[in-house]
């Protein structure tokens, strides 16, 4: 059976060593010029998370769920969250290490999976920043479940989703469909699944809404809102037709 988790967090490594977008972490100086009213962080690739989706911050503790690379955890611990980032990737591990130390805040760094139950007991945190990730993840149900259990009642999950339409397509040639959804690379023929690792691309996984949404409201969540989001300049030219993120915010 292959790891596929394995070779998604050296696969991350190896984004972060090449200096892929999400993997750069926030400056010194874009760090100072954070305050309460003048902060950005994102979900998903472009649009900001709007400021009332995290409520007060100061002295909550905050979990950072796949959320490594120094670009969101910093800015929420300015605001005077207790932050604990866990991810799989060692380089972006590294790199919310490397901007705390610079800053001079504390925060736990966990190393560890996701698809496996997470090393904190329940009603831990007082809210999940969780950004695109779990296209990397074969059963996010498990995913949600967790979140429940680690938040404390009224906790917030804020999460990114990857819609899944991206994965419609031929990578050569982005507007040619070639495959079903949900796209799962480990129910198909080898050669489909050795390609994407030798393209660099890690094991990706695509998600239904009844997956993604009803997931949530499944393990007990109530939505309280939502908005999409597309690919920016540079992107997946998918992005200049149709939104390929969902942003959404839950309360347990």
């Amino acid at each position: 059976m292959i790891d596929y988790t394995k070779i998604n967090s050296e696969t991350w490594d190896s984004w972060a060593e090449d200096g892929c977008e999400y993997t750069v972490p926030i400056s010194h100086e874009e760090y100072k010029k954070i305050t309460a009213d003048n902060y950005s962080v994102i979900l998903t690739p472009c649009i900001a998370v709007p400021h009332e989706w995290f409520g007060d911050l100061k002295g909550k503790k905050v979990l950072g769920l796949a959320s490594g690379g120094g670009q969101q955890m910093p800015v929420l611990s300015k605001l005077g969250a207790e932050c604990t980032v866990f991810d799989y990737s060692d380089r972006q591990l590294e790199a919310e290490k490397m901007v705390s130390e610079r800053e001079g805040y504390s925060i736990t760094i966990i190393k560890g999976d996701m698809s496996k139950t997470l090393p904190f007991e329940d009603e831990s945190f007082d809210l999940i920043f969780h950004p695109v990730s779990n296209n990397y993840v074969e059963d996010v149900y498990h995913v949600w479940n967790e979140c429940y259990r680690v938040l404390k009642k009224g906790g917030r999950l804020l999460s990114g989703l990857d819609n899944g339409i991206d994965y419609l397509f031929e990578e050569d040639d982005p507007l040619k469909v070639v495959n079903p959804l949900p796209f799962n690379p480990l129910k198909m023929p080898k050669e489909r699944l050795d390609a994407m690792i030798a393209n660099g691309d890690g094991v990706q996984f695509s998600h239904t809404l009844d997956e993604q949404i009803g997931g949530q409201l499944k393990a007990g969540f109530t939505l309280k809102a939502l908005y999409e989001d597309r690919d920016g300049e540079g992107g997946n030219i998918i992005g200049k037709y149709y939104p390929q993120y969902i942003a959404t915010f839950a309360v347990k």
